[in-house]
């Protein structure tokens, strides 16, 4: 059975009934269950408008149970964009196909001083992305792209088109570690609306991504949805929930983290059909949690200062740091359209500093995979 299959029987009506009118009672049975006994009833119950009221308390179990799976660290990541160019109409996307931007793809000289500049402030897992352009930034331009890169920078993972097991298992083997897909939305209806035109327009063969990844040996799964697509976040948030236990359950071998993005201002001008507050975003951090007590939780620069400092407190795991949207931003900026606007426009020093002053170390390399760099890096470090 794959995904697709079960959130296709995930009894919406009856969550999103405990969701929006779960009890004090219920709240209370949610938050008394064990870390590894809550069911996605529970989860809908601690999402609901009565858990909310009770933030705190949320927070304070979220935060007991992230300190005792994580410690006191914060995996620093920073995404890497290759390519703005893109054969897809997606509504929300600063990237879309006909948006009058300036659009660039990095050439391998590029690609590594953009590498080199994160190298420099620190970073060791980076991010790579770009449109969904099967000719342009294809497999045969990704596979060289992660070669080339996989020879300096310790952990690499992908933020592109969809594919199949076949290609993934070439760009594993090439030193990508870790995929992660967006599903965006999780409702079939909203999904056809905002994706107008492209490869992407395929709602199952982006929702079983992750799957066919996690086959071709990807260690890391990175999925969410885009929050602001859907008029109703706990829906999404229960689905993605769904989506991230059944990976935990089916694709052990991976790690399975689960971001939380809402929506920014793009090129797109799009309007969000729902604006989820700063309280609720917390809400949903603490949810996630309390039901997913081993995932990642990543928060991007999408969100101000403040906030993320926040959150870093009760559940969130992986974070970006002085981060560019457009292709060549770090070495360049401004001489590509960005996908969107960042809120967090700290440095990378500032974020880490400010972590180690709320208690938190910054963690900029992860040994669970050893890549040829890594044992580089390693070897540096003995």
């Amino acid at each position: 059975m794959t995904f697709a299959d079960e959130l296709a029987r995930l009894p919406f009506g009856r969550l999103l009934d405990l969701a929006h009118g779960a009890s004090p009672a219920r709240v209370d049975r949610a938050l008394a269950a064990g870390p590894l006994g809550r069911t996605l009833e529970d989860l809908a119950a601690l999402l609901s408008p009565e858990a909310g009221e009770r933030l705190e308390e949320l927070a304070r179990a979220s935060h007991r149970l992230t300190v005792a799976r994580f410690g006191r660290t914060i995996r620093m990541y920073a995404p890497l964009y290759l390519s703005n160019e893109c054969l897809s109409s997606c509504a929300y996307c600063g990237f879309a196909k006909d948006l009058p931007i300036v659009r660039k793809t990095l050439t391998p000289e590029e690609t590594l001083a953009e590498a080199r500049h994160l190298l420099r402030q620190g970073f060791r897992q980076i991010l790579l992305l770009t449109g969904e352009h099967e000719r342009a930034t294809g497999v045969d331009f990704l596979e060289e792209r992660i070669r080339l890169l996989s020879r300096e920078v310790p952990q690499i993972q992908i933020e592109v088109q969809v594919w199949g097991e076949a290609e993934y298992r070439r760009l594993v083997a090439a030193g990508c570690e870790g995929v992660v897909i967006y599903q965006e939305t999780y409702d079939p209806g909203t999904y056809a609306r905002v994706h107008l035109g492209g490869r992407k327009r395929n709602f199952r063969w982006r929702l079983l991504g992750p799957e066919r990844a996690a086959r071709a040996g990807a260690r890391r799964l990175g999925i969410g949805a885009l929050f602001g697509l859907h008029e109703d976040w706990r829906r999404e948030a229960v689905a993605v929930a769904a989506h991230a236990r059944f990976l935990q359950r089916r694709h052990w071998r991976s790690q399975v983290n689960v971001s939380v993005p809402r929506m920014r201002p793009s090129a797109a001008g799009y309007r969000p059909r729902t604006l989820i507050s700063d309280r609720e975003l917390a809400q949903l951090v603490c949810a996630l949690r309390l039901f997913l007590p081993d995932a990642g939780l990543v928060l991007s620069t999408r969100e101000a200062p403040e906030l993320r400092d926040g959150l870093v407190r009760i559940g969130i795991t992986h974070m970006s740091a002085g981060s560019h949207t457009e292709p060549g931003g770090y070495e360049h900026p401004d001489e590509a359209t960005e996908q969107f606007e960042i809120a967090d426009t700290r440095s990378p020093a500032e974020v880490a500093a400010r972590l180690r002053e709320l208690g938190y170390d910054p963690v900029w390399e992860d040994w669970a995979v050893v890549t040829p760099a890594a044992e580089r890096s390693l070897a540096r470090a003995g």
